[in-house]
């Protein structure tokens, strides 16, 4: 049976090496030590749930060490690993434990344990469960394919999907991105994104453990604090993982200096367009950005080459070309390949992609056709194979016939020096049909008014694009990852048009 353990490998090859910090109590592990912390954990899930139990083992906690050791022994012992949203409201909590069903949460003392948990403990005494010395049998494990990891996706409605990894999909997701972004066993990484979500838990976190480097937990994402560690030349961190919106509130940071962080390997950026402003700010002062593409479902697919600045700014606005092991398609609404230079759906297939989701067959048979997933993103691929993401397909809205996509009308937007953060949503109109109505956080001390965001619009987009009103705010609706709600703006909006 194919298994895969890069701990275990990188403790018998260089023991002795940095793996794993944990920023908040400066605890640390090379990978002797990360090694036996594993298997004393995994030896005492085994004792509980028996070998190969496929028990659920869920968190309610903030980033911590103890996150992705638990995970690992989750593992070699054969449960499956899932980590719960802490920011997630209780009834929302408690649908998820609802339906994972988990053997056993462990929780910060912040966070009450869910009701449908069978039983609770403490994180921060998990390590001292079981014996020093303890060995889990190499039975325990379960198949390289089958699951060991359940993330639940921050869906808008309905029913909440759990997305089932294996240790498969794990190592294909996380070899793509290593070979996409030059990770190497020196490498170290800053992990700032949440570890309930895939881009903290495999693409900051797994990804430098599988390549035998170093990854350096943090509490969560703190701009000044953040800054402060990627400049620190103790810590030596070499690749860092952000969504868009944290890349832009890093820039407009007053202490944000771009000369002290040309020494990084790779800053990747994604879980959403990257608008081409913001690319062209970062690579023009000489930050070594890497864009790409990745879901929860399908790993780290794609990537834009990293030895050539001119190119990112060539193709600003792609997330690059499809990694090592993916195969990628933009098709119409019956399946067919679209010509280049079109929009359509992104297909995607390969060994980093999803068997399906927790108890569901029947959204997982919807999601897949002949072995291809679905992504549900409208993108395009120009002549030179290059792919771009235009939108989520249901953010997409029609206005006088035509479609718009909000993730472009922002890109146009975001090249104003003032907008710190904006989002595009589509709300009804008697004349149109729908119409864009943008909301705009300001750059911390600047100003801006709704008739110069419009006005610029005019000028960059054509007239069906431009939104009709522009609305100047403190705030827009996000999940943990970062992605905006437009579910929850949309609705904003509608209230807000509504008592006008």
């Amino acid at each position: 049976m194919i298994q895969c353990d890069p701990v275990a490998t990188h403790a018998r090859f260089n023991p002795r090496a940095r793996a794993l910090v944990d920023l908040e109590s400066g605890r640390s592990w090379n990978y002797a030590a990360l090694d036996r912390a594993v298997d004393r954990l995994a030896a005492w899930l085994v004792g509980e749930y028996g070998p190969g139990s496929a028990q659920r083992v869920a968190t309610l906690a903030r980033n911590c060490a103890e996150m992705l050791i638990l995970q690992l022994a989750c593992v070699r012992a054969g449960c499956i690993f899932v980590p719960f949203n802490w920011r997630l409201a209780a009834p929302e909590i408690e649908a998820l434990a609802g339906d994972a069903e988990p053997a056993l949460v462990f929780h910060d003392p912040e966070f009450a344990a869910p009701a449908a948990a069978a039983r609770a403990l403490p994180i921060a005494g998990m390590l001292a469960l079981g014996e020093d010395g303890a060995v889990p049998p190499a039975a325990a494990r379960r198949g390289f394919a089958e699951t060991t990891t359940l993330l639940y996706t921050s869906g808008t409605s309905g029913r909440p999907k759990g997305v089932m990894l294996s240790e498969q999909t794990a190592f294909w997701g996380c070899t793509n991105f290593i070979h996409g972004n030059d990770v190497t066993m020196h490498s170290v990484f800053l992990c700032d994104m949440p570890l309930f979500h895939t881009a903290g838990l495999f693409a900051a976190t797994r990804v430098p453990i599988l390549a035998g480097g170093a990854v350096l937990i943090s509490r969560g994402f703190d701009p000044q604090l953040t800054l402060e560690r990627l400049t620190d030349p103790a810590l030596k961190v070499t690749h860092y993982f952000s969504v868009p919106q944290m890349a832009a509130t890093l820039w407009n940071q007053p202490c944000f200096k771009p000369e002290s962080l040309r020494g990084l390997v790779g800053w990747a950026i994604g879980g959403a367009p990257n608008p081409k402003a913001q690319t062209e700010r970062f690579t023009a002062a000489g930050i070594r950005i890497t864009e790409g593409f990745g879901m929860t479902e399908t790993g780290s697919n794609f990537g834009m080459p990293t030895h050539d600045p001119a190119l990112l700014l060539t193709k600003a606005g792609s997330c690059g070309l499809p990694f090592l092991t993916v195969e990628a398609r933009i098709v119409d609404e019956n399946g067919n390949d679209v010509p280049d230079g079109e929009c359509g759906e992104l297909w995607v297939r390969g060994p980093s992609v999803t068997a399906g989701y927790w108890n569901q067959p029947e959204i997982t048979a919807k999601t897949f056709r002949d072995g291809w997933f679905m992504t549900g993103d409208a993108a395009m691929q120009d002549s030179d194979g290059f792919f771009y993401i235009v939108d989520r397909k249901k953010d997409m809205f029609i206005s006088g016939g035509e479609n718009v996509y909000p993730a472009e009308v922002e890109a146009a937007i975001a090249e104003l020096a003032a907008v710190g953060e904006c989002a595009v949503v589509g709300v009804p109109d008697e004349r149109w049909g729908e119409v864009g109505r943008v909301y705009v956080i300001p750059v911390p001390g600047r100003t801006i008014t709704a008739d110069e965001i419009l006005r610029h619009c005019e000028k960059r987009l054509a007239k069906f694009k431009v939104p009709k009103t522009a609305v100047i705010t403190d705030s827009i609706p996000r999940t943990a990852s970062g992605k905006v709600q437009k579910h929850v703006l949309r609705a904003q909006a509608i209230s807000e048009i509504g008592a006008l």
